[in-house]
């Protein structure tokens, strides 16, 4: 038998479930696919099949274990489907014990590069962040409704192992100017994996957690310091009026919203000593002749 059930077994997911498993726990993931079951029995995790773009998510059983949804919300639309199938099943059966979910602090919209904290009444803008807050206020009404324990983590920009600008890097697309380019935050993948499991074991219920090293920079500040890293020509720079014929949506978006973490709450209440605090120390616990092979 399983205690902790994880949708999205991707880098974050697996690194929880080898947590629990060096632990000696069991842990089962949510799988969709041959490939996907093969692949986390390989690392001792017990498949589950289901699919949660599917009503009932294909017959999913939680049955009072405990569940980390990290799974990301549909890519179109400002509603997360998925999760309205998934509170379906937890309603039809025992749900469980405790609910860890990773929302994104893109849910507090453009704050003018402003200290944010927990008590910030979130304002999303771009629609991946308004699928997120639409999960979490579901989330929040199935607690309210007696379904379970819910703990809520508004994760910041993930960085690590694989999750670099490279590719852009060696592209030498260019960047917002550091005068005009906004605030932005992060947290290293390994730290975020072991607030996963703090939360878990030690999270408040009803509780949301800002998810950070608390440590901002500037865009284009994060982008030289990871060139210089790894040896690579720093970006050009243009101004924000250029981007829009320069940089993708996607990252024009980003571009349009800054503020900076308090994270507090998390070291305080979830006792977590972050292995990586700020960029530098995430940067020197980087191979730069692994990641150049990724």
């Amino acid at each position: 038998m399983f205690d902790q059930i994880i949708i999205g077994c991707g880098e974050v997911g697996r690194r929880v479930a080898d947590h629990y498993l060096r632990a000696g726990a069991s842990v089962a993931g949510l799988v969709r696919s041959a490939p996907g079951r093969s692949a986390l029995r390989e690392r001792g995790i017990t498949a589950l099949e289901g699919d949660l773009d599917r009503p009932r998510a294909g017959g999913l059983r939680i049955n009072g274990r405990r569940l980390f949804h990290f799974a990301p919300p549909p890519r179109e639309g400002v509603l997360d489907t998925r999760v309205a199938h998934l509170i379906d099943v937890l309603q039809a059966q025992a749900g469980p014990r405790r609910l860890v979910y990773i929302s994104t602090t893109g849910v507090y919209g453009d704050c003018g590069g402003a200290w944010v904290d927990e008590q910030r009444q979130p304002r999303p803008l771009a629609p991946r962040a308004r699928r997120r807050w639409d999960a979490e206020q579901r989330l929040r009404r199935w607690r309210e409704a007696g379904g379970g324990e819910l703990v809520i983590l508004r994760v910041a920009g993930i960085y690590g192992p694989g999750k670099l600008p490279l590719e852009r890097l060696r592209k030498g697309l260019p960047v917002v100017r550091g005068q005009e380019a906004p605030y932005t935050n992060r947290i290293h993948i390994e730290d975020l994996a072991r607030v996963c499991v703090a939360a878990m074991e030690r999270g408040r219920d009803g509780e949301v957690y800002n998810v950070s090293d608390g440590h901002p920079g500037t865009m284009s500040d994060y982008f030289d310091r990871v060139a210089d890293h790894f040896g690579l020509p720093r970006p050009p720079r243009i101004g924000m009026a250029e981007g829009a014929d320069a940089l993708s949506p996607g990252m024009m978006s980003y571009m349009a919203e800054s503020r900076r973490l308090d994270n507090r709450k998390m070291l305080r209440e979830l006792g977590v000593e972050l292995a990586f605090p700020d960029l530098g120390a995430g940067l020197a616990g980087l191979d730069p002749e692994r990641e150049a092979m990724r």
